[in-house]
């Protein structure tokens, strides 16, 4: 599956959001015509697709690797470094 224009946006929105002179809940909200919530959930399933990874490995690598320590402190119920929200 190719990534759409939108999945590109998105991780290339990722890739330097906090240039951004505004808040990035409303850097979404005005680049990319997305809630916040919208953004999010479409951003973690981009992290589990193959084109995504090949597009920009670097963000992928470092979101997924925040993703991971996010869901083991969850579970282990430690801080959750990395949050990025």
């Amino acid at each position: 599956m190719v990534l759409s224009d939108r999945d590109r946006a998105i991780l290339d929105f990722e890739r330097g959001w906090w240039l951004v002179p505004s808040t990035k809940g409303d850097a979404i909200r005005d680049r990319l015509r997305l809630s916040p919530t919208r953004y999010y959930q479409l951003l973690n399933q981009l992290l589990d697709d193959p084109e995504a990874g090949d597009y920009d490995p670097l963000v992928v690598h470092r979101l997924r690797r925040a993703r991971q320590q996010r869901r083991r402190a969850r579970v282990e119920g430690g801080p959750t470094f990395g949050h990025g929200r």
